[in-house]
């Protein structure tokens, strides 16, 4: 016969049988405890109203008070003892206080539920977490900024389809991500104030019968206002994915700039050299200096989509109003931001060290013809030529020049002449990548006067 016991779908570390699977899938405390000052601030807030309401006595929400501030204690100084069998951080606090503080602990719970517990903890968290984000953006910003002013009227060349296509400065470049960036903190400030109201006092989901003060509550923890319905305050997680919305785009474009430092250290290309802090180098090529930084960045971009994605995935068919479903929001949630904050320290690690190598910059700006948009130009302003005929005219001399292996400057007056008689010597003035740059003076252009004047601009709004 064949032992069944031995056989259980929960062998191995689930031998001691189905309340051992229940849980484990069950408890969140390996995870929520990362909301502990959150839970006791929160805990703190509807003590003190539920003491002005006259619901506790003044001597128990003192107690509690200073319950709660010894447990905070003992979690920041690592003595708390977390247990899984009372499931979540909400549960290890109140058993804790109980300890502590004795009867008056079980009554820190009239009037709300896990459930607005809960809601108002993790809004809370990722409150500060916007907070953090918004920060590090900041931060990054005034770095790229600070390379754009050095670099305000240093060329390089301008890509499309990463082919050469005009010159550009490096201060423009720079100052791209920085408008980038700027879209993503305001997309933070936005999702901040949409998502700040307190789901406090909503209870299990309708709300309770004691006389509380939810406008109370809200204001003692730094919200706009109480929730209005509360089916939605414990059922909502669009603040969660607002933030894992905003984090997503913002990790696109700390990818895109990753990607460009990635070419622009490489032996082909030579633009940055990217300092040892944020390199590696090879463990059998000794003149390999690899940018590690910047390739983890981009890698780790994938934890914040699949992040998104997940809680997406959680909340899409959940009916109203709470359901265990949603416990899965925190972790994700937790690993993003997580993501984000060191994907955003070390892009700005790297910005500030990398320096930028002018003369290898400059050098490529001439190359592929860039200032073949400058000749079409010209032949419109110069010689009232339709732009369609002076594309074709540039066209041209592009073709020649490169049967000649050389460059547009290059070309003789008499070259140019023969594919079209009325070009003058005057040509020659748009044709070098600095007065291409320069001449590049519309608002938002290229031209170093433009680009000074958006660090102006920037470093005045940043303060």
């Amino acid at each position: 016969m064949t032992d069944n016991s031995s056989n259980q779908m929960w062998g191995g570390r689930f031998a001691a049988g189905p309340d051992a699977i229940m849980e484990a899938i069950n408890a969140s405390i390996g995870f929520d405890r990362r909301m502990a000052a959150q839970d006791i601030t929160g805990s703190r807030a509807h003590a003190a109203m539920l003491a002005k309401a006259g619901i506790i006595t003044d001597k128990d929400a003192e107690a509690i008070r200073e319950g709660l501030l010894t447990v905070l204690s003992e979690i920041e100084g690592g003595t708390f003892n977390y247990s899984a069998a009372l499931e979540d951080i909400h549960m290890n606090v109140e058993a804790r206080l109980k300890e502590i503080i004795g009867e008056p602990a079980g009554r820190l719970h009239t009037g709300r539920s896990r459930n607005d517990q809960v809601a108002t903890d993790f809004k809370l968290w990722v409150r500060d977490q916007m907070d953090a984000a918004i920060s590090g953006i900041e931060a990054l910003m005034k770095a790229l900024i600070a390379q754009a002013e050095a670099g305000a009227d240093w060329v390089m060349p301008g890509f499309t389809h990463l082919q050469v296509a005009q010159p550009v400065t490096w201060g423009h470049h720079m100052m791209a991500y920085v408008e980038m960036l700027a879209r993503d903190r305001s997309r933070f400030v936005d999702a901040r104030k949409r998502m700040n109201e307190s789901p406090l006092g909503a209870a299990a989901l309708a709300g309770t019968s004691f006389p509380i003060d939810r406008h109370m509550t809200a204001e003692a923890l730094g919200f706009d206002r109480p929730s209005a319905n509360s089916l939605d305050a414990v059922s909502d997680r669009d603040f969660a994915l607002d933030f894992l919305g905003a984090a997503s785009i913002c990790a696109i474009h700390l990818s895109r700039l990753s990607e460009e430092l990635v070419i622009w250290s490489s032996a082909q290309f030579r633009f940055v050299t990217l300092s040892d802090r944020f390199s590696t180098g090879s463990s059998i090529m000794p003149q390999k200096k690899n940018p590690d930084a910047a390739e983890l960045i981009r890698a780790k971009i994938g934890r914040i989509y699949g992040a998104n994605t997940a809680l997406t995935i959680v909340m899409k068919g959940l009916p109203l109003a709470y359901s265990k479903d949603m416990q899965e929001d925190k972790e994700q949630t937790f690993d993003a931001a997580d993501s984000l904050m060191l994907a955003l320290a070390a892009m700005e690690g790297m910005v500030k060290d990398m320096t930028g190598n002018r003369e290898s910059l400059e050098a490529a700006a001439g190359t592929g013809f860039s200032t073949a948009t400058d000749l079409a130009d010209w032949l419109v302003r110069a010689l009232n030529m339709p732009f369609r005929d002076a594309h074709h005219v540039t066209g041209s001399l592009v073709a020649m020049a490169e049967s000649r292996g050389c460059d547009l400057p290059d070309l003789t007056l008499e070259d140019m002449k023969s594919v079209h008689e009325h070009i003058t010597k005057d040509v020659f003035g748009v044709l070098g990548v600095h007065n291409s740059v320069a001449s590049r003076t519309s608002y938002g252009g290229t031209a170093p006067e433009q680009v000074r004047a958006q660090v102006a601009r920037w470093k005045d709004l940043l303060g």
